[in-house]
């Protein structure tokens, strides 16, 4: 049995399935919606949101895990006589790092690490894969962190919206700006740099959108995984596109939630890679 148990947050996108044949503890962040507040969930369990966000006049708010939902993780693990690792969304983008390292310093900090990704969606997932193959083989705490802290440089996450919508809706665009934008047929490309997402670029059209992100793809990487929000058949060009330039990588296709599929919407694609 692994000495060392690893612990992530929900936008990982880990499928509920894979996280409990593997043993990984998911601390979901949450969704406030039309006054109602829920658990972020698992991908398979996203549409009703996004259909909702379609229609609704509403924009979602969303919550970092309060400090206790991880204190409760970490107890339960520790009555098992088990040394915690725990991998969470960027620090830049959420307030969860500082719920997991709270919840570490009143109840073990001496046996639990807390790392800030500074990524999140696929790129979280795969930092959080590398932890947990490493923790079953018997690796020490220390051994992780020094590994994660290293494997996390080496990383890139870009994404495409289609419509200017709803980063006007969440704030992030005047109406102006996004009515303007959406008649130029402008789709933005965000990117994480340093934790952070920032608008890297504006092309126009979707061609030259998904030209951007196969584009955005070192040639040394060694794993990619498209994203997709309710775009299943963009998802699928994508793959294909990306295939065609990296035949020797074996290529995922991953859901985003809401908590960071919002504020780019119904239609919104992405790449993570990592080299």
């Amino acid at each position: 049995m692994a000495k060392v148990q690893i612990v992530t947050d929900s936008t990982a996108y880990f499928t509920k399935e894979y996280a409990e044949e593997n043993d990984i503890k998911i601390v979901p962040l949450s969704v406030t919606f039309s006054g109602e507040t829920k658990d972020e969930g698992f991908p398979g369990e996203f549409e009703d949101f996004y259909r909702k966000l379609q229609t609704s006049k509403d924009f979602p708010t969303t919550s970092q895990p309060p400090i206790e939902a991880f204190a409760k993780v970490y107890e339960e693990i520790l009555t098992e006589n088990k040394e915690i690792v725990t991998i969470v969304i960027s620090e830049k983008l959420s307030g969860t790092y500082n719920s997991a390292m709270a919840a570490a310093n009143m109840t073990a900090p001496d046996k639990i690490s807390v790392i800030d990704s500074e990524t999140t969606v696929s790129n979280l997932k795969m930092l959080v894969m590398i932890a947990n193959d490493m923790a079953k083989q018997g690796k020490s705490r220390e051994e992780i962190v020094e590994t994660i802290e290293r494997e996390k440089k080496k990383m890139n996450v870009v994404l495409a919206a289609s419509t200017l919508e709803y980063l006007k809706r969440g704030g992030r665009l005047s109406a102006t700006q996004a009515t303007i934008g959406n008649l130029l047929n402008v789709k933005p490309i965000i990117g994480l740099k340093d934790g952070k997402l920032i608008a890297v670029a504006k092309v126009r059209g979707k061609n030259k959108a998904m030209e951007y992100l196969v584009d955005s793809v070192p040639e040394n990487a060694v794993a990619i995984t498209v994203l997709h929000i309710l775009s299943h058949d963009d998802a699928r060009q994508l793959y294909r596109k990306l295939q065609e330039k990296f035949p020797r990588i074996e290529i995922e296709i991953d859901e985003i939630g809401p908590v960071i599929g919002s504020h780019l919407g119904p239609g919104g694609v992405g790449v993570c890679s990592k080299w």
